[in-house]
């Protein structure tokens, strides 16, 4: 079993009214539905043997394109693996089994392409509005100039500037290089 966007034990749980042990589920944490190398996925489809059936409480869980449900249904249905779907078994073999498989994945990839285009709209919205603008620096300004003025010094490496402020080499680096394009930009002008 594998259930993405809800938390661990909301995933656990839904598997577990479906019948599934504790020990054989499998969960993938972090990952993005774009994202077809999914390690527990890939785990639980090599645990699964002849005669076996993968329990899913909802297909977006397992696949989040149409061609991707389908290589899984067919690879399932290649190795004598049922497919159960929130409680439901899917027979490949069966037309109107095959059928209602490519619905619930056409409706599962649709649903994605929605969420997606929300997010994209809704950050387009909070980037005019200039409340999204990227990542924070690590370094404050007053930590920036100050980092800059400990390097111009040439008393610290670029390693002692990295563990006195807490932060990684290609950091240091990164501030440093800042300072290069602002001042060959304001020179260009």
């Amino acid at each position: 079993m594998l259930h993405r966007r809800a938390g661990p034990h909301r995933a656990a749980a839904a598997v577990g009214e479906l019948g599934v042990t504790e020990d054989r589920i499998y969960l993938d944490h972090g990952l993005t539905g774009t994202n077809r190398a999914r390690p527990r996925l890939d785990q639980a489809l090599a645990a699964l043997r002849e005669g076996d059936t993968l329990v899913v409480p909802k297909l977006d869980r397992l696949a989040r394109s149409v061609p991707d449900a389908r290589d899984i249904g067919d690879g399932l249905a290649a190795r004598g693996i049922k497919l159960a779907l929130g409680g439901q078994i899917y027979d490949p073999t069966d037309p109107m089994g095959k059928m209602f498989f490519n619905i619930l994945a056409t409706f599962a990839e649709f649903e994605v392409d929605l969420l997606r285009m929300r997010t994209r709209e809704g950050m387009a919205v909070a980037r005019a509005k200039g409340r999204l603008k990227g990542r924070r620096p690590k370094l404050s300004t007053k930590q920036q100039t100050e980092l800059r003025r400990m390097h111009g010094t040439g008393d610290y490496t670029i390693t002692d500037l990295a563990e006195l402020f807490n932060i990684s080499r290609p950091t240091v680096y990164r501030t440093l290089a800042a300072v290069e394009t602002v001042a060959a930009q304001r020179s260009r002008r």
